[in-house]
């Protein structure tokens, strides 16, 4: 099955719930003086002008897989650096002083390869910080997962599924406590107002949903699906006496130095 790309407009139609994280994260990074930094997964760029913010005088580079969310970020911030790689299957080519990654690494099945290569391409004292969703823990990510199992279409909603690679905090302490010298983790609960249920199913779109629509073979069962899904986050979530949502969304963030 040929995957579409990433659609960044889609995407930065949240970009405020998106970004949170990012600013959270490179909050707490403790660096004194970076001179290199890569955002890995940037995106649109939105997360990377975060860290461009934070350290106005480094070398601040975007790196994404997806060929459209590149070009988003070279129109908008023309100023930057912005490489088109796939850092699950290729090398940084450069060392760094701060690893960046904001909600990436779960499509990216072998972690513990990741990490080392990660690991190697940092310098003395450097520092890899990443943020990952926790997708499978939240009624949201259950009600995809659920509905996904619908014998209908199981068989090729089952790869979607399969994309997802997420692991329990003890693991990731595990990996990280052997390659670094000191590893520090937190989980944060975000708590997004919604202006409606819909408005949840639209932020998947880009995201958690968009590899089971991928899969789909018709409209109609796209449309079906995408129903199933809402009827469910609609149980889950109650709407308010003002007619908006409270979405809890929960993210594990790690920051490990070398």
């Amino acid at each position: 099955m040929q995957q579409t790309d990433w659609n960044p407009d889609l995407y930065l139609k949240f970009n405020k719930e998106r970004t949170k994280p990012s600013i959270d994260l490179v909050s707490r990074i403790a660096h004194p003086n970076p001179q290199t930094i890569i955002d890995i997964g940037c995106g649109p760029g939105n997360s990377t002008q975060i860290l461009v913010k934070r350290w106005p005088h480094a070398q601040v580079t975007g790196a994404d897989s997806s060929p459209a969310m590149i070009e988003k970020a070279k129109d908008d911030f023309p100023q930057q650096e912005w490489l088109h790689l796939d850092a699950g299957k290729d090398e940084l080519g450069s060392s760094y002083d701060i690893i960046f990654s904001n909600a990436v690494i779960q499509w990216i099945p072998d972690q513990p390869a990741l990490f080392r290569k990660f690991h190697h391409a940092l310098n003395h004292d450097g520092v890899m910080a990443i943020q990952v969703p926790l997708f499978w823990n939240m009624p949201l990510g259950k009600a995809i997962k659920e509905v996904a199992k619908d014998g209908h279409w199981s068989a090729i909603t089952q790869a979607a599924t399969d994309l997802f690679t997420l692991h329990p905090y003890s693991f990731y302490y595990d990996q990280l406590s052997a390659l670094f010298s000191s590893v520090e983790m937190w989980e944060t609960h975000y708590m997004h107002v919604m202006v409606s249920h819909q408005a949840i199913i639209t932020m998947m779109q880009s995201t958690g949903l968009k590899p089971y629509m991928e899969r789909l073979a018709n409209e109609t069962d796209k449309r079906d699906f995408e129903e199933l899904v809402l009827a469910r986050i609609k149980e889950a979530y109650p709407q308010q006496k003002d007619g908006k949502v409270l979405l809890p969304f929960d993210r594990l963030f790690f920051i490990s130095k070398k």
